[in-house]
């Protein structure tokens, strides 16, 4: 299908609808059974794991990614950029996750490519319009052209906001798109369980939606100046963002008067969480703002010192910090081919003086459980070296060595990030210039440098090294 063509959402609607049709009970927490609640908590329940497990928490749903796309998108009418990839993904994943949730309600059946044309109206902020195609429903009838095109136009208009974030401004495409398949989710709880079209409470959730991606503007910009001021450019970049989101007047308004003072006097944390009260909230922001900091593959210590007063201020532990992080890296190292588009994977490789600095000394501390962890944990010291020595890895085994590294991270969260995508990049630019190495003895290719000076560290590697060998 071609965005610029009409008709393009009626084919992706009829395609979902279709690839639905055998679908008789989608999954819901364990625990909430068809006879013990009702289809609104059920729905509600399968929502808050399908957004997390689709990948759309983080921006990068599986569905209809390269991977899965049809023949015809993959290899046939012409090469599609990630950017049109990546939203043909969300609009495919949303269709799915309506359906599922229409089934969980116990909707009847009836018209379905209509009911999902309607919900994409909502999506959109054409509130005129989805009234419109509810009218027709009622009365047994189909959407019109015309109801079609403009919705499609529309969401046509949101492809292109989702073209990527300024190299100066924030990391906001994962959190707005987040925010709006929230809203998107819960909108199809209240339209399948009601069976008609509410406008004002429609309203109330586009706004809810719209308050969501203004905290998370406030809080990125106080990571983006928790090292420096920002550059005029990076200012620029911001409020065009801000624009972008389309967001109510009032909102707008205020959040960008909030933006530019945090750019002289940076607000206090607690003065912009002040009134987080939920915990899907809280989990929100801290998820994106972690995600915001790791996505070029390096952590300053002023923003590692925001995220901790965040975490602190809505009372988030650290353990419940490393949890988060690495469930992240979870997802990453499971799912490469969707890691979003609009990130620099490759920066990955790029690392600051501080960020060396910060993981030599979690390996330092943790140097005994970082070999013990390697030598235990399948045949991760093999592949590791294989893939300092230049070696290729196939498949399976790149597969496996991520899938070990997690296990390794698991033990030791402050090497999360080693379980991320090029973690093993990471680590083994790491080994060339710790002072010791990080594969054991029998497997190095170069005699081991000269051991640090302090007993400690040099008896501990010996010890370890002496039982690898023997």
């Amino acid at each position: 299908m071609d965005l610029g063509k009409a008709g393009w959402l009626s084919s992706i609607l009829e395609e979902a609808v279709a690839a639905h049709s055998g679908v008789s009970s989608p999954a819901v927490t364990p625990g909430l059974s068809e006879h013990s609640a009702s289809g609104r908590a059920r729905a509600r329940a399968y929502l808050r794991q399908t957004l997390r497990a689709s990948g759309l928490l983080y921006g990068t749903p599986m569905e209809g990614t390269p991977e899965g796309a049809t023949p015809g998108e993959k290899g046939g009418e012409r090469a599609r950029a990630p950017e049109e990839l990546l939203f043909l993904a969300v609009v495919r994943t949303l269709a799915r996750m309506a359906l599922d949730i229409a089934l969980l309600t116990g909707a009847p059946l009836r018209s379905r490519e209509d009911q999902l044309l309607l919900l994409f109206a909502v999506f959109t902020g054409e509130l005129g319009v989805a009234e419109g195609i509810d009218e027709k429903l009622q009365d047994g009838l189909e959407a019109t052209r015309r109801m079609q095109g403009k919705v499609e136009s529309a969401l046509a208009r949101r492809a292109i906001s989702l073209a990527g974030d300024p190299v100066y401004g924030l990391v906001l495409h994962n959190g707005a798109l987040y925010a709006d398949a929230q809203m998107f989710g819960r909108q199809a709880i209240d339209y399948f369980s009601r069976g008609r079209f509410q406008r004002a409470a429609a309203q109330r959730r586009i706004d809810f939606a719209a308050r969501q991606k203004a905290l998370l503007v406030k809080v990125l910009t106080g990571l983006s100046c928790a090292d420096r001021e920002p550059s005029y450019a990076s200012r620029r970049a911001i409020l065009r963002q801000v624009e972008d989101l389309a967001l109510p007047d009032a909102i707008e308004s205020e959040l960008k008067a909030s933006v530019k003072k945090s750019f002289e006097h940076r607000l206090a944390v607690r003065t912009v969480v002040a009134g987080v009260r939920s915990k899907d909230m809280k989990h929100f922001i801290v998820e994106q703002t972690l995600l915001a900091s790791l996505v070029d593959g390096q952590r300053s210590r002023g923003e590692r010192a925001f995220i901790q007063e965040l975490a602190d201020t809505l009372h988030v532990p650290d353990e419940e910090l490393h949890r988060l992080e690495l469930e992240m890296a979870e997802f990453y190292a499971r799912h490469r081919s969707v890691v979003d588009v609009f990130t620099v994977s490759a920066a990955a490789g790029v690392m600051g003086e501080d960020y060396v600095i910060r993981i030599q000394e979690a390996l330092e501390k943790n140097f005994h459980r970082v070999m013990q962890e390697v030598r235990e944990t399948g045949d991760l010291a093999v592949l590791l070296a294989k893939a300092a020595r230049g070696q290729r890895l196939t498949r399976d085994e790149r597969r496996r060595m991520r899938a070990q590294l997690f296990d390794v991270a698991k033990a030791i969260p402050a090497l999360a990030i080693f379980a991320a995508p090029g973690g093993v990049l990471l680590l083994i630019a790491l080994s060339k210039v710790l002072p010791f190495s990080l594969l054991p003895s029998a497997f190095q290719d170069e005699p081991a440098p000269e051991p640090l000076p302090e007993p400690e560290l040099d008896a501990e590697a010996s010890e370890v090294s002496e039982r690898r060998v023997g």
